[in-house]
Parts: C-alpha cells; sequence; structure tokens
C-alpha cells in the first residue's frame, strides 16, 4: 500500500500520531523503549501500513503526560477506531486479525508461565514486574482485536465502490516482544535464565509509572548486602559495571528486552556513585541508548534518591546528564520537587537545585510554581524568581504575579 493508496481515516490517524511523536524527545521514554525495540514495525505503523496497537498509543500520550481519556487521548482514540475500521477491511484483513489474536492468545499464556516461574525465585521482582505487564498488554490487544473481528462479523468486506485502490502487497505487521504478531522465534526454545540475582548492582528496584504503579519491590538479603557496598571503591563499581554491560549485551542478544530494562533499573538501586562508571562502560559499548532509559527511569526515583543520583552526576564531571535528569523530574508533584530541591541543598548542590528550579519553571505554570514555593518559602521562593529571571522577563513576571496572589511575594 503507498502513501497515495492510504484512505482518509488512516492518514488522519497517522497524521495525528505524528503530531504526537512530534511534541516527544526521540530516544527517550516509552517511544524511545518501542522504537529501540522494533524499529521497523514503528516505521510502518507511523507510515499507515499497519494500524498501532491502542496499548501503545496510551504509552505514548503518557510520555507526553495526558491521560489517555484527555482531550487528545479523546480525539487519538476516535481516529484510532476509524483507521483500523477501514484498515482491518482491506483484502485479508479478517485473517490477519485472527492470525494476531491467536498469537496473543499464545503470548498470554506465555506470560501467565513465566509469571508462575519468577513468583518463586528470589531476586527477579522486576522481571515478575514486567511478566506481568507482557501479559496486561496481550490481554488488551486480545479484546482490541476481538473488538475489530466484531466490527467486521467475521467475515472479509468486498470493497463498497468500484473508485477502490487495488489489492496492497502483504502488509509489514509490527514484530518483537512488544507486538508479538510475527513471531518466527516462537518455535525456538527459551534461553536458559541469566543469573542476574549474581550481577552486584543492588536490590531488585521495580519500574514505576504508567505500567507499575510504583509498587515497591521485596529485596533480597544478597541484593540488600550489595546495596551496603562502599560508594567510594572504585574497583568494585568498576566490575558492577562490567558484569551489568555484559549482561545487558547477551539479553539483548536472546531478545529478551523487558529483563534487560528490569536489569538497568536494579542499578538504580546500588549506591549512587557507581552510575557514572555504568555510563561510560554503557557508551564504551556501544549501549548509550540504556543510559538514556536508565536516566529516564531515575527520574521516578523517590526525592532524596533522585537528589543523590544528579549529585552523583554532577560531582563525576556529567553535568549534561545531571540536567536531562532533572528535567525529566520536573513532571513529578511540587510536594516531591520540593524534597528534592531540600535534599540537594542539604548536599551542598546548590547550582543543581537551580537547575532544577530553572528546569521545572520552563515546563510548569506559575501557580504550580507558588505551590512549589509555598513548601520552603524562605528558601525556594528567591531561587524561583532567580530562575524565571533566566528564563524571561515575561515568566519572572508571571511569577511575580503568582507568588502575590498566593501570598508569598
Amino acid at each position: 500500500m503507498t502513501v497515495q493508496q492510504l484512505p482518509a481515516e488512516v492518514v488522519a490517524f497517522t497524521g495525528w500520531l505524528s503530531e504526537l511523536a512530534g511534541r516527544l524527545e526521540p530516544g527517550r521514554g516509552w517511544y524511545g523503549v518501542f522504537t529501540d525495540r522494533d524499529r521497523e514495525g514503528m516505521r510502518a505503523c507511523f507510515d499507515g501500513a499497519d494500524i498501532l496497537p491502542w496499548d501503545v498509543v496510551e504509552s505514548l500520550l503518557q510520555d507526553l503526560g495526558e491521560p489517555a481519556d484527555g482531550p487528545r487521548g479523546l480525539r487519538g482514540r476516535a481516529l484510532h477506531r476509524a483507521a483500523a475500521a477501514v484498515h482491518d477491511r482491506s483484502p485479508g484483513g479478517t485473517e490477519a486479525l485472527r492470525e494476531r489474536r491467536d498469537l496473543m492468545e499464545r503470548e498470554a499464556r506465555h506470560a501467565e508461565s513465566r509469571i508462575r516461574d519468577l513468583a518463586h525465585t528470589p531476586g527477579h521482582a522486576t522481571a515478575l514486574s514486567w511478566a506481568h505487564d507482557d501479559l496486561a498488554r496481550a490481554r488488551a490487544r486480545i479484546t482490541e482485536l476481538t473488538e475489530r473481528l466484531d466490527r467486521l462479523g467475521g467475515t472479509d468486506h468486498p470493497p463498497s465502490t468500484p473508485p477502490a485502490p487495488p489489492a496492497s502487497p502483504p502488509r509489514r505487521r509490527p514484530r518483537g516482544a512488544r507486538y508479538a504478531y510475527v513471531e518466527e522465534a516462537e518455535a525456538l526454545p527459551e534461553p536458559a535464565p541469566l543469573p542476574l540475582t549474581e550481577l552486584p548492582t543492588g536490590p531488585a528496584l521495580a519500574p514505576r509509572g504508567a505500567r507499575f504503579g510504583g509498587a515497591p519491590a521485596p529485596t533480597s538479603p544478597a541484593s540488600a548486602a550489595r546495596a551496603a557496598a562502599p560508594a567510594g571503591d572504585p574497583a568494585q563499581a568498576a566490575r558492577a559495571a562490567g558484569n551489568a554491560v555484559y549482561a545487558l549485551r547477551r539479553l539483548r542478544a536472546q531478545g529478551r528486552s523487558g529483563e534487560a530494562h528490569a536489569l538497568l533499573c536494579e542499578a538504580l538501586a546500588g549506591p549512587p556513585g557507581w552510575l557514572p562508571v555504568l555510563a561510560a562502560e554503557l557508551y564504551a559499548a556501544g549501549l548509550a541508548a540504556d543510559w538514556a532509559t536508565l536516566l529516564w527511569e531515575a527520574a521516578t526515583l523517590p526525592p532524596a534518591r533522585l537528589a543523590a543520583v544528579a549529585g552523583a552526576l554532577a560531582d563525576a564531571g556529567r553535568p549534561d546528564d545531571c540536567e536531562q535528569l532533572l528535567r525529566q523530574g520536573v513532571a513529578r508533584p511540587v510536594e516531591e520537587l520540593a524534597g528534592a530541591c531540600a535534599a540537594l541543598h542539604a548536599e551542598g548542590h546548590r547550582a543543581e537545585a537551580q537547575a532544577l528550579l530553572t528546569a521545572f519553571l520552563r515546563a510548569r505554570t506559575p501557580e504550580d510554581a507558588a505551590r512549589l514555593a509555598a513548601a520552603d518559602p524562605a528558601v525556594l521562593t528567591p531561587g524561583l524568581l532567580a530562575a524565571a529571571r533566566a528564563v524571561s522577563p515575561s515568566r519572572e513576571r508571571d511569577l511575580a504575579h503568582a507568588l502575590r496572589v498566593a501570598g508569598l511575594a
């Protein structure tokens, strides 16, 4: 199917999707995760050759900070349904949907089996969270595909008029762990699990955000001992980084992206001073995208932990990484950001605290800034005003007005 032959409904949805992606930072968030896992499949969906699963669209909305039931999400949902309806009526549509649904049912059974296995394996809390995510996505796609089949009435629909385009070549369908629409490797035996609990990268830390709800993960005695390792031991930091990179390469080679992501999350639970060493190892191994993912996960850490990581990056001479981490953290509740600022001040990282306030003012409203200032007026009000002054005169005026309204000026 060429671009000129795309139905108007598909063009409308891909236009909305491209506009959404244009607001996201490439290589960051779930957009970066999905693109890294299946660049060809994502391109096919953006080109209109296939329809992106709605759960993936919801993840992109979350990257933007938009609720799925908000105005943008509701508009996208309507366009998605219309595009899927016309796409499914193309020749072979019913058969393709049935094939995909069968495959997702097998994916769901596989995830259920993984959950049972991991539930009895110490030290794999993050991998268990990913298995639960796999199951939730598979079930959501089964429901979506069933609804699309029901709308077709279970049969292929012939073209309604003769002005209709010629039959298109076989459609390219997304592949990979998160799509599982076409999985030739399904018949291969699953590789033996790596002993991730043996890696000195800290206790298991469950990913937070859209899919995990921020639930704390249990830690094993062995992982707790690793977390207690001295942060200033460069030899141990180098060994931990080397082990982590080795494991990541093996996991990526075996297509076990979920466990690779879990390993990155576990690294965040180790001493913050080890992270700059890990960053250098990842870049040297050509795994810069994994470092970007780790920074994105770090932005969801508790305030004191976020401040510790930012301070470690600044102390190690990685100011760009520190600034990026702080920028990504400004979507958090103002109470948590106030705690992060306080922790940065307590550790002597005043420049980093000011960078966090500047990033906050660039992304949030003056009213949000006034709420933040109220948490510690003596410290945060002057800092916010200085940050606003650095952004623009109009932002300084708006903030001053918001502070007066809040009784803080």
